[in-house]
């Protein structure tokens, strides 16, 4: 399970895991999202409406490149730097060649296809 992103003359693909929130999301593309800073670790992007199959279990192995949904805000999360697990965050794949265009700052237009 692959999707693309682009935004800001960037071109990124992900390999998503097998899981009820994964599926989900990708049932939901092609998306044009708004993506964002948020913190100082990760760029973020609300979707058209929260997902609804989800199952908040703690993970382990958290690592800049990791891509989650955080289900109390309904938002998509990419990390570009390190973080921890919290309640309501759910893994949803990884970026497959490195994360480094996610440290553009600002917002940009974001589209999201299958890949």
């Amino acid at each position: 399970m692959k999707f693309r992103m682009t935004f800001d003359g960037h071109v990124m693909t992900a390999t998503l895991h097998d899981n009820l929130s994964a599926r989900e999301l990708l049932g939901m593309l092609p998306l044009d999202l708004t993506i964002g800073d948020y913190s100082t670790n990760e760029k973020i992007a609300y979707l058209p409406r929260k997902l609804t199959e989800i199952r908040d279990e703690p993970f382990g192995g958290e690592r800049p490149g990791d891509i989650a949904y955080y289900a109390p805000w309904g938002n998509l999360v990419f990390y570009y730097a390190s973080y921890r697990y919290s309640k309501g965050l759910i893994r949803l794949g990884r970026f497959d060649q490195g994360f480094e265009p996610l440290l553009t700052r600002g917002d940009h237009p974001l589209r999201i296809d299958p890949a």
